[in-house]
């Protein structure tokens, strides 16, 4: 086993350097490699096959609710982004602008998307006339391009890859109940695919979107007690209708403004699947997400029948993604390899296993050797693989209860963020200045005022005036 233990040593540990392992893990998985532009980043086969997977698992849960996949442009006229104002003095600073066409300047400057609220907007100016055009409820899969200062694969980079939800609706009833639907379709994904727990809330004004008269997020809690903003839904009211003009004749023949609605969740997903379930040996997939499955790995396979037999099992499998590891390459290699990739389950089988009728079974979470019966090892998989979904959704959701705290006075706040790591459940007057004091002094932000809200006290937690809600306070990426 020399081998693999030189190979996860290249990892560095968790606990070493937290920043450093999450680094280690996404390029020797093998999931990107830097470009030649600072924050663009190249997705290799293993990590754009985890995108695609969310994409399929995503776009079905979409599909159950009424949406329609469509494509916008990808260059926006500075005319088009500056009819809202909010919006455009919230992306200002990380607008990417396309000056020139060949050699010729353009007349207007024409930005690379930041998001695509003004287009979307604009074409429903013209697609809606009457409420019988409503809903609209579409989305599209796309990149876009922000001018990131820092920059870390999946987290944050200058281009990165989502879905953006854009719906309009006849009344601002119908909006806001699409908002919530489509977070709870994002904390559902996040829960039964990624096996990740979310806390789900409402956004403070000054956490919210730009140009949003409310945002909605689901927020994970990384493995070390960082908080991240997983997905987010948007409620404008009529706020964007107003700016671009979208009207319709309503039933009581009457001209009004339409409501609508954004929603987006990126590739920065596939970070929090690295950070909620990796260990020191690399990446932990969730059966559900990932893209291989099954590994087997055959034992002596140049001795006669070995390599048969792993390929007679591949095809008893075929109901799962399965793969045989026939590389010339040593099983210890191997055995790291996989650890190191994530794959959920690895079945060892060799000349004395084939003997005995019988494999070895390796689980990638735990880590737990069975042995098992090569004629039941579809029903076995059936079973296990389920099995290991659960236990780790159980695991993070441990993690996230075990992590969260409840401040009830300003100097328990204190000593939480002090000496913790995780969430701190604590009350919040509504003023901006408490929420920006408590960034200042101890770098943390309000992540979400929780639909399910308690009372923790009576008083804000930062001036000691009457509180109004109830908010999860963290560090965050």
């Amino acid at each position: 086993m020399a081998e693999q233990k030189k190979l996860v040593a290249e990892i560095t540990s968790m606990d070493e350097d937290f920043t450093q392992w999450y680094t280690d893990v996404v390029v020797k998985a093998g999931l990107v490699a830097y470009s030649h532009i600072k924050g663009f980043l190249v997705y290799k086969p293993a990590g754009y096959a985890l995108w695609e997977a969310v994409q399929n698992l995503l776009d079905a849960r979409f599909k159950k609710t009424g949406v329609e996949n469509v494509y916008m442009p990808l260059l926006i006229p500075e005319n088009l982004m500056a009819k809202e104002g909010d919006l455009v003095n919230g992306f200002a600073p990380e607008v990417a602008w396309v000056t020139a066409g060949g050699s010729e300047p353009l007349q207007e400057r024409l930005c690379v998307r930041p998001t695509s609220e003004t287009v979307f907007s604009d074409f429903f100016r013209t697609d809606v006339q009457s409420y019988r055009d409503l809903p609209k409820v579409y989305n599209q899969w796309c990149s876009v391009v922000r001018w990131e200062k820092e920059t870390r694969p999946f987290l944050r980079s200058r281009e990165f890859m989502w879905q953006e939800g854009h719906t309009v609706h006849a009344s601002e009833e119908e909006a806001k109940a699409r908002t919530q639907q489509m977070l709870n379709v994002y904390a559902d994904f996040c829960a039964e695919d990624l096996a990740i727990p979310v806390v789900k809330g409402r956004k403070t004004d000054k956490e919210k979107f730009a140009g949003a008269t409310a945002t909605y997020t689901i927020e994970a809690l990384m493995h070390d007690g960082r908080a991240l903003q997983s997905g987010t839904s948007h409620d404008f009211g009529t706020k964007f209708a107003e700016a671009y003009g979208i009207q319709f004749t309503d039933r009581d023949n009457k001209l009004k403004f339409a409501a609508q609605t954004s929603w987006g969740l990126s590739t920065r997903i596939i970070g929090a699947l690295i950070m909620v379930h990796g260990d020191n040996s690399g990446l932990v997939l969730p059966p559900r997400i990932a893209p291989t499955q099954i590994m087997i790995v055959p034992i002596q396979q140049k001795k006669a029948g070995v390599l048969d037999k792993a390929y007679e099992i591949r095809d008893m499998l075929k109901d799962f993604r399965v793969k045989v590891d026939d590389t010339d390459k040593s099983p210890g290699f191997k055995f790291a390899d996989q650890e190191m990739r994530g794959i959920p389950v690895r079945i060892e089988i060799g000349p004395r296993d084939m003997a005995n009728g019988k494999c070895i079974i390796a689980r990638r979470d735990n880590h737990e050797k069975t042995e098992c019966d090569i004629a039941s090892l579809p029903e076995k998989m059936a079973e296990l693989l389920p099995q290991i979904q659960k236990d780790m959704y159980d695991r993070a959701a441990k993690h996230l209860e075990d992590h969260t705290y409840s401040a009830a006075t300003k100097e328990e706040f204190v000593r939480l963020f002090t000496e913790k790591s995780g969430f701190v459940k604590a009350m919040w007057c509504g003023d901006q200045a408490c929420e920006d004091k408590i960034k200042e002094d101890l770098g943390v932000t309000s992540r979400c005022m929780p639909f399910q809200q308690e009372t923790i006290s009576d008083v804000c937690v930062c001036c000691g005036k009457p509180a109004k809600k109830m908010v999860y306070w963290g560090r965050a990426y």
